[in-house]
């Protein structure tokens, strides 16, 4: 029997116990909505039509929609492309994932490739770390519009 492993994993845990303790301090809450695919029921036939895959733009537009439904200070929104198979265009390369956060004044997108290749698991971790990540950077200030 192998190993049970730690979760969540320590690389998600220690910016989570940060983020948890901004939201406390300022008494604001968090939603999240992950994964596009099941999500495109909500959007556009313009943008169903023209889907290929995983953006910023998407994500910011789920996030921005999901926020005030839920009350939410912050949405966050994630897709991307986990592996270990992916597709022929950037976006569509295992690792990379399009993040959003949506706040009353704006939306905050960031993009990025973890450099984990197919490794399904390790890019599923960078990418809550990564979610996270910017999130902390929204409560902080230090994100850009």
């Amino acid at each position: 029997m192998a190993a049970a492993k730690e979760f969540p994993p320590e690389k998600i845990r220690s910016i989570a116990v940060e983020v948890a303790s901004l939201l406390k301090e300022r008494k604001e809450t968090v939603s999240l909505h992950t994964g596009v695919t099941h999500c495109i029921r909500r959007l556009t036939q313009e943008t169903k039509t023209g889907y290929k895959g995983p953006t910023t733009d998407i994500v910011a537009g789920l996030a921005t929609n999901v926020r005030p439904k839920l009350g939410a200070t912050y949405c966050v929104s994630e897709s991307g492309t986990a592996g270990p198979t992916g597709g022929n265009t950037p976006n569509r390369t295992p690792g990379y994932v399009a993040l959003a956060v949506a706040t009353e004044s704006g939306t905050y997108k960031r993009e990025l490739s973890t450099g984990h290749g197919g490794d399904r698991e390790a890019n599923m971790i960078q990418f809550a770390v990564e979610g996270l990540v910017l999130l902390r950077d929204v409560i902080k200030g230090d994100a850009k519009l």
